[in-house]
């Protein structure tokens, strides 16, 4: 199968090309490089069934024409950028949702039928339902990037009404593990490499969090791609537990053998637009026999290694 990847140099991005790579699957990957890095794409760059094109999604006709020939288009690009939406609130828009629509419509035009949808489980705003199903009602969104990837799956529900396409969207939670560059994980790791006797915290430190291991975020996506066959299909992806921000700090801490004094910013969340509880219900991806391998620590832990180890090699190569 060709497959079309945007967000291919990210950190999910990068992981998915290369499981698809080694499935057997060919896969042309397309990037803008904003946040992307090349070296993710190392592996695949000499594999004769990639190709790669350093494109933006907001050029229609350039991404039209690096989709010809493709059966499923995977689609992770966006900006994550949550913590700072009300800073420039058209970013969310552009590159969220209108590039959510060049893609649609490139697809249309392409014949390509299938689409792989990264969407958030920020959608569901701050849901009064936990674990919070696929279900559950969320009328008030409380950031830009939660609104823009609703108004995506808006778009994808209509194109696959109207146009005969085949949708899954997966709602996820934060999601960890090799390849990682942004976070609460990369930012703790850069505070305590500067000054490993403090540590800053943005709200209380029970903000209470879920996170999933990137591969096993992609396992649960190729897997519904597999078995699911509605016109729109919709899961969330998540474990069944969650953590305080403060667990993580401890597990964090004491791998990396510290004892930093805490300080807190205060509240029950980071900035407009964190939810201090995130929990989803997950049990309709598991009806298909999905199962997360790594549990929360084990992410987390998976994740400052490789945090650890890259900074490290960044530093040698310098």
């Amino acid at each position: 199968m060709r497959v079309f990847v945007t967000g291919a140099a990210g950190f999910i991005g990068s992981n998915m090309v290369d499981r698809l790579l080694s499935t057997g699957h060919s896969v042309v990957g397309f990037d803008n490089m904003s946040t992307g890095q090349q070296r993710f794409l190392q592996s695949a760059a000499n594999h004769p069934q990639f190709i790669f094109h350093k494109a933006d999604l907001l050029d229609r006709k350039n991404l039209s024409q690096a989709m010809e020939g493709a059966e499923l288009v995977v689609h992770f690009a966006a900006n994550a950028d949550v913590r700072f939406g009300t800073d420039h609130p058209r970013k969310d828009l552009d590159q969220n949702t209108i590039a959510t629509w060049n893609v649609l419509e490139a697809m249309r035009e392409q014949g390509c039928k299938r689409i792989v949808f990264s969407s958030t489980g920020s959608v569901y705003g701050e849901p009064n339902v936990f674990p919070t199903p696929e279900t559950c009602p969320f009328p008030i969104q409380t950031s830009f990037y939660g609104a823009s990837k609703l108004a995506a799956e808006g778009l994808i529900h209509a194109y696959c009404e109207g146009f005969g396409l085949q949708g899954y969207i997966f709602r996820f939670v934060s999601i960890l593990g090799e390849r990682y560059t942004h976070g609460h994980v990369f930012d703790f790791y850069q505070q305590l490499a500067e000054h490993p006797e403090h540590l800053h915290v943005l709200g209380n430190g029970h903000q209470k969090k879920s996170y999933l291991y990137v591969q096993d975020c992609i396992a649960a996506i190729l897997t519904a791609i597999d078995r699911a066959d509605g016109r729109v299909n919709i899961f969330n992806l998540g474990t069944d537990e969650y953590c305080e921000v403060n667990d993580s700090i401890a597990w964090i801490c004491e791998h990396l053998g510290l004892h930093p004094k805490l300080t807190y910013s205060g509240g029950d969340r980071g900035w407009v637009g964190d939810s201090p509880f995130i929990l989803l219900d997950c049990s309709r991806i598991r009806a298909l026999g999905w199962r997360p391998r790594l549990g929360i620590r084990e992410a987390v832990l998976a994740t400052i290694k490789f945090v650890s180890a890259d900074a490290a090699a960044v530093k040698t190569e310098l």
